[in-house]
């Protein structure tokens, strides 16, 4: 079997460096579709170097760590990545994240669960610099086929959707060249720009990064809840649902209370189907 679950579970840490820049910062951000209108100054906060802050979600490229990426390499793991989907993500924030950064990344399996047919990896990387802990990224890579093995399934965490209207509901466009754009910050997995590629993953076409939509979709509560104040995000949860493809609309719902802004997002052009689920931003 590809993955050895106690070998994986034994490995000491791993540690690596990040270093980011400014540019890196805008890179993302602008993958994400930031800056239009390109003179709006809610958006120069994302594009313009003078006004820059960091959107927390870039945790997740820092450095173009790929830390998800990278802990499929870890002792014990072998995995094909056309058999790779990412299932959930985990973003906590222990402080805000500098516009210029070099921190040291401690990487480990945390878990392998059994869900039958497929195997659950969930991988974890603390990221610290001089002055202490700046991130935790907990990753969920589902890896199809590997399941069967007879190991703990792992728990499963639901969000029942309000039983109201959403306090907001917004729409964020993906450009057709948008993942294209999105995997200069690091994630270079074929399924997201090469048509053969995808066919044999299973898609009739590239699809765009669940971590692109993740990123879309705090941008749209920080913009729309929190009045652009990304010092105010503590947390950010989510459970990928559904595929992407570049040219589609998101539709995102915001239910928001209690420092809480729980969140569903959904493709406007295939009748609303699930995109992102079990979505949570908590904040000051």
């Amino acid at each position: 079997m590809p993955i050895d679950v106690a070998k994986a579970l034994a490995a000491g840490p791993r540690t690596g460096r990040a270093v980011w820049g400014h540019k890196d910062v805008q890179l993302y951000h602008l993958g994400l579709g930031a800056g239009v209108p390109a003179t709006d100054p809610a958006e120069l906060r994302y594009t313009l170097e003078s006004r820059l802050h960091v959107l927390p979600s870039f945790a997740t490229v820092a450095g173009a760590g790929m830390a998800m990426m990278g802990g499929l390499a870890a002792p014990g793991i072998e995995v094909d990545l056309a058999a790779v989907l990412h299932g959930g993500q985990t973003v906590t924030l222990h402080r805000p994240i500098p516009v210029e950064g070099d921190a040291t990344l401690t990487s480990t399996v945390e878990a392998v669960y059994d869900k039958g047919k497929a195997a659950v990896i969930v991988l974890r990387s603390e990221a610290a610099d001089a002055e202490g802990p700046l991130w935790t990224n907990d990753s969920a890579v589902f890896v199809r086929g590997e399941g069967g093995f007879g190991g703990d399934r792992g728990p499963s965490v639901r969000l029942d959707v309000p039983d109201r209207r959403p306090e907001f509901t917004v729409e964020r466009p993906v450009r057709e060249d948008q993942a294209l754009l999105y995997r200069l910050s690091g994630d270079w997995n074929p399924l997201h720009a090469d048509p053969d590629f995808a066919k044999l993953a299973g898609f009739e076409r590239p699809i765009l990064h669940g971590l692109c939509t993740y990123g879309m979709t705090l941008k749209a509560v920080v913009d729309t809840v929190l009045g652009g104040d990304v010092t105010r995000v503590t947390s950010y949860t989510t459970r990928f649902a559904g595929v992407v493809l570049p040219g589609e609309t998101l539709r995102v719902r915001m239910w928001t209370g209690d420092g809480r802004t729980q969140v569903t997002v959904t493709a406007v052009e295939r009748d609303d189907a699930p995109v992102l689920a079990d979505t949570l931003v908590e904040h000051a």
